[in-house]
């Protein structure tokens, strides 16, 4: 099913993307099938698998379990900057499910904070942001690290969600 909604060359992407949120709501694509498939998937479809389960799991964040959370995490790492953003917004969306398996997504939207691209950064302050807001075990090294970002961070934009963030954490 996926295969046929990702080759319709009639289908606008963010169609896709809508067709398989919704599938993944309803159930009728499991998050099993869509971590399969996607990874194997080349990087557009990939994408818009993790676009579309960013989608999901911003309505319903319980929708995604565990291994979704690893998946999406290891996407951290990926070449494209979608699949980067995407999973990054996913993680910002489900942290708080997973308050003990945030090393490892920590330590690559940290990596990521100093990425070339805009959106890919934005995503980063985003995620890290909604982790450093559940005032975990995290946060006495992660506040030190979100302070050296907003002195180096050369976008306003991406400042202020971290300043945001540290405002909400320290007052």
């Amino acid at each position: 099913m996926l295969t046929e909604i990702l080759s319709n060359k009639s289908a606008k992407p963010k169609e896709k993307t809508e067709t398989i949120c919704q599938l993944v709501s309803k159930k009728e694509v499991s998050i099993k099938d869509l971590i399969a498939f996607a990874s194997t998937a080349k990087d557009p479809n990939k994408a818009t698998c993790v676009e579309a389960l960013e989608f999901a799991s911003k309505q319903d964040p319980k929708i995604v379990d565990i291994s979704a959370f690893e998946f999406v995490t290891k996407c951290l790492d990926e070449k494209a900057p979608r699949i980067k953003w995407e999973a990054a917004k996913v993680i910002g969306n489900t942290a708080h499910l997973f308050p003990n398996k945030l090393d490892k997504a920590i330590s690559g939207l940290l990596t990521n904070s100093e990425h070339t691209g805009t959106v890919v950064r934005w995503a980063a302050a985003f995620a890290l942001g909604e982790i450093v807001k559940l005032k975990g075990k995290h946060n006495k090294d992660l506040i030190p690290a979100l302070e050296a970002i907003i002195l180096r961070e050369e976008k306003n934009s991406i400042r202020k969600i971290y300043q945001a963030a540290l405002k909400k954490v320290l007052g």
